[in-house]
């Protein structure tokens, strides 16, 4: 099964036929699968491993208190860590050492009958008695997206709270807030009405080009004017992509939330910006 992932190069194939030895070795192991841009043979020299050990459900207990050591009998581990600060805490984050390659390797200890719950289609890298295929079943996975109206009723809260930082000067927290948006709202919802896959702002400079264009003029610095109006083209492309996915979808606008927040976001941009010119006439006027 190894042989149709034609990406992976040397350091990533080699990895993979130490775990698969690996997981031969230990009883607990019933078969392993291969997620991400792996699933789609999709590998290049900056991807990581997305790896799905499926664990007999007898030994599952046992194999989660000594994972860090299965881990480390898969090659030169460097560091490895839960996954509980992304909210899986079925996932051990690894950093391997292959021959002077740093590899990033992402193992998730799951019993066969969850492998049904996943967003993507792994590939089988070794099973015993078609364990993994059978519990993948032929279903496609799909990555979750909440429903448009979900958006539509947080948006312009969102939009008020940011004003509200960037009117304090947290600026940083503005920023931070930027991010969320861009991350959770904006790119997901235009991967959706592309058809593609939601999983975040992942790859959109290679999937949705023009919108990468678009997001350039989001990415503000720590000065008042452009925190404004980064939010207020934040707000333009939701507004954008809201009304396309509207077409198919039903929706509640929140109109006046949406007036609303939007004069309250200029109006801070307007009191900075008379604030900044009452202190530079009292600067100059302190220079005679």
């Amino acid at each position: 099964m190894l042989d149709t992932l034609t990406t992976a190069l040397p350091f990533q194939r080699t990895f993979l036929d130490s775990i698969i030895k690996t997981a031969k070795c230990h009883q607990s192991v019933v078969g392993l699968a291969i997620a991400g841009s792996a699933s789609t043979n999709q590998l290049d020299a900056f991807s990581d491993l997305d790896l799905v050990v499926a664990i007999a459900p007898e030994h599952y207990e046992n194999v989660m208190k000594q994972r860090h050591a299965l881990a480390a009998d898969m090659g030169e581990l460097l560091a490895a860590s839960t996954g509980e600060h992304v909210g899986e805490p079925r996932l051990l984050i690894c950093l391997y050492d292959l021959d002077g390659e740093l590899l990033h390797v992402d193992l998730k200890f799951v019993t066969p009958d969850e492998l049904s719950k996943r967003v993507d289609n792994p590939r089988v890298l070794w099973e015993q008695d078609k364990i993994v295929t059978r519990h993948l079943g032929n279903e496609d996975g799909q990555y979750p997206i909440a429903p448009l109206q979900w958006f539509e009723d947080r948006f312009w809260i969102w939009v008020h709270y940011g004003a509200t930082k960037i009117g304090r000067g947290e600026y940083f927290e503005a920023l931070d807030l930027h991010n969320f948006i861009r991350q959770t709202v904006i790119v997901p919802l235009a991967k959706k009405h592309h058809g593609l896959q939601p999983n975040g702002i992942r790859r959109v400079e290679e999937l949705l080009p023009e919108l990468a264009k678009k997001l350039q003029f989001t990415l503000a610095t720590c000065n008042c004017n452009d925190l404004v109006s980064a939010t207020e083209q934040l707000a333009a492309l939701f507004v954008t992509y809201r009304d396309l996915l509207a077409q198919s979808e039903s929706l509640a606008r929140r109109e006046t939330a949406q007036q609303r927040a939007m004069e309250y976001l200029r109006m801070i941009g307007h009191n900075t910006n008379q604030q900044t010119q009452r202190d530079v006439i009292d600067d100059s006027q302190r220079d005679i």
